[in-house]
């Protein structure tokens, strides 16, 4: 399990001297001047752990964009890997670029929701609302440019804070509430991650940022079908790469290229040996 502390949100409220009540909250963790020194706590406890192969919740009861009761499991029942997110609906910072890099990426990879996969974003906040929900997986899906039948694969959620709580150290999702810039205890720091989840429902790949590579998204789609889509050259590509878990991305593996190259000219080298001590057909003689 790896312990990464990337792409943390800081609320400038937090880091100034005029955060009022807030302020006080964490004065403790940042006195005057050492501000270049220390970091304060709650940054520290906002990171991500890489639960690789940890099974989800699938017993705990969420609640659909629609209002509807649903338990988690529900929704990996289908055959297909699952790309997940934890945010919450009312940020207006971190939030929608990780949604909009998670959509343009999708978009690319020419896999398409409901066919390769499914989708699932869960709020990390309790007092998100279903109407919100509704109003985020409304405009993913525009952005995303699915078909019209996408809609029953893409689910957005909330729910109470026990299931919240359980899905977050699944997923290994740590986060923190801040003050926002009013003050108020109502905004969250957390990482910027997109995750995906194998179709029974076990952690498979971590993706790291607002800006994800088509390649990644599609080829960590493969790896957690198990091999059940994608394509001929899909694999030799996946072959040739290797996921990073401290990088949370795909690089390429160049001891398995060169081990392709040097396989390559065996080969040649013995189909040449084979042309040059292959008898040549005798002619017919005329008469």
């Amino acid at each position: 399990m790896i312990r990464l502390r990337a792409h943390i949100l800081v609320f400038a409220a937090a880091l100034t001297l005029s955060a009022g009540a807030a302020h006080a909250q964490y004065s403790a963790d940042r006195p005057v001047g050492a501000t270049a020194q220390q970091t304060p706590s709650w940054q520290k406890n906002a990171g991500i752990d890489q639960n690789l192969n940890r099974a989800l919740p699938l017993g705990d009861s969420f609640r659909d964009e629609s209002g509807r009761d649903v338990r988690l499991g529900d929704l990996f029942n289908h055959n297909r890997p699952v790309m997940l997110a934890l945010m919450y609906y009312n940020c207006q910072m971190l939030c929608p670029q990780v949604l909009s890099g998670m959509a343009s990426a999708l978009r690319q990879s020419g896999f398409h929701a409901g066919r390769e996969y499914d989708v699932v974003v869960a709020s990390i906040d309790p007092s998100d609302t279903p109407a919100d929900a509704a109003a985020e997986k409304q405009h993913f899906l525009s952005t995303v440019d699915a078909t019209p039948d996408a809609a029953g694969s893409v689910h957005f959620l909330t729910g109470p804070q026990a299931s919240i709580t359980d899905l977050a150290q699944a997923t290994g999702f740590h986060y923190v509430r801040v003050p926002g810039p009013d003050g108020k205890m109502t905004q969250f720091a957390h990482s910027s991650v997109i995750m995906i989840a194998t179709p029974d429902g076990r952690m498979s790949k971590y993706l790291f940022g607002v800006d994800y590579q088509p390649r990644d998204v599609r080829l960590a789609l493969i790896q957690a079908s198990t091999h059940r889509i994608g394509t001929l050259s899909d694999l030799v590509l996946l072959y040739c790469c290797s996921y990073s878990p401290s990088q949370g991305r795909y690089t390429v593996a160049v001891l398995r290229i060169l081990g392709l190259a040097g396989l390559g000219s065996v080969l040649a080298v013995l189909f040449l040996l084979y042309l040059l001590t292959k008898k040549p057909k005798s002619m017919p003689v005329g008469v």
